[in-house]
């Protein structure tokens, strides 16, 4: 991966870091399955009219609009709201970068290397500490909703690798919008069914700027801004290269939710926390480490020869 890339990488990952303190914020005064719904009428509405459909096949248009926008943002939206920290949540949602580990082995046969399993193993032990911390801050369904929303997450970006793997070259952005347009109905739907038309008059009513400005934020600048450069990034580079990059994501999310949002964690969330990142650093740095002593070993070979 080239230093642009990396860049790209590494600000895709402060927009999803800050990403959750604007759910937070947004969720204050709107029920989740709207917001969800609002959030991706602002994604489409006017650049769907202005930008072709991708070129890729319906079925998976549809499929990664219901994974990647509706059952993700459905059910982290709703674990945020039901008892989920802000800061928490974008540790325990960077669990998809090993649900799209194990989705693509499995159905892209990409291969996993040593470091991919102890990272698995170290962040998996992580989650199981946070986990375990239900309270205080943290509930049990709040965790929940979100492990489910980093499935439907992973689940998303296989299915993007995998439409765009052989596609000619087409915009991402339009991609993101268009997957984006197919969310809005189904999230609608859901939002009448689930929280009803009394909870939207509620949250017409209550509208304020802060919300105006979280809405703005997730659509402009997470979904058409953050996923426009991640999916280009997935359409240039296997997933397990990609998807470390979220290494970064719960970084800034529980600091700046301890900053922004003044949340607290306790020593054992802490421990929990360290333990998901030093499995995430595992698996972004271990390759890299075995390429290195792999070609000092050469070297070495090489100068022996020569001698």
């Amino acid at each position: 991966m080239n230093k642009r890339d990396i860049g790209i990488g590494l600000i895709v990952a402060t927009l999803w870091g800050l990403n959750f303190i604007a759910i937070k914020l947004g969720l204050a005064d709107m029920p989740p399955l709207l917001l969800a719904t609002i959030r991706f009428m602002v994604v489409c509405i006017p650049a769907i009219f202005f930008l072709p459909k991708p070129p890729v096949d319906w079925r998976w248009l549809i499929a990664l609009g219901l994974t990647l926008n509706v059952g993700q943002f459905a059910f982290l939206f709703m674990g945020v709201k039901l008892g989920m920290p802000a800061g928490l949540s974008s540790l325990v949602h960077q669990s998809q970068v090993f649900f799209t580990l194990v989705i693509a082995t499995l159905f892209l046969g990409e291969q996993w290397k040593w470091n991919h399993v102890v990272g698995l193993i170290i962040a998996t032990g992580g989650m199981v500490v946070v986990g375990s911390q239900q309270g205080g801050s943290m509930t049990a369904v709040g965790f929940w909703l979100t492990l489910i929303a980093a499935a439907s997450w992973g689940i998303g970006n296989v299915i993007m690798r995998r439409t765009t793997k052989d596609a000619p070259p087409f915009s991402m952005l339009s991609l993101v919008v268009w997957a984006g347009g197919i969310a809005i109905l189904p999230l609608g739907l859901f939002s009448l069914y689930f929280e009803g038309a009394t909870a939207w008059k509620l949250a017409w009513d209550s509208l304020n700027w802060i919300t105006i400005v979280s809405i703005i934020y997730l659509a402009y600048f997470a979904s058409l801004g953050g996923y426009g450069l991640w999916g280009r990034l997935l359409s240039c580079y296997p997933a397990a290269v990609v998807s470390p990059f979220s290494l970064l994501v719960p970084v800034i999310g529980m600091s700046s939710a301890a900053l922004f949002l003044n949340e607290t964690f306790s020593l054992w969330q802490i421990i929990g926390a360290l333990l998901v990142m030093l499995g995430l650093a595992v698996n972004v740095f271990g390759g890299r480490l075995n390429k290195n002593a792999n070609k000092k070993r050469m070297l070495v070979e090489k100068i022996k020869l020569l001698n």
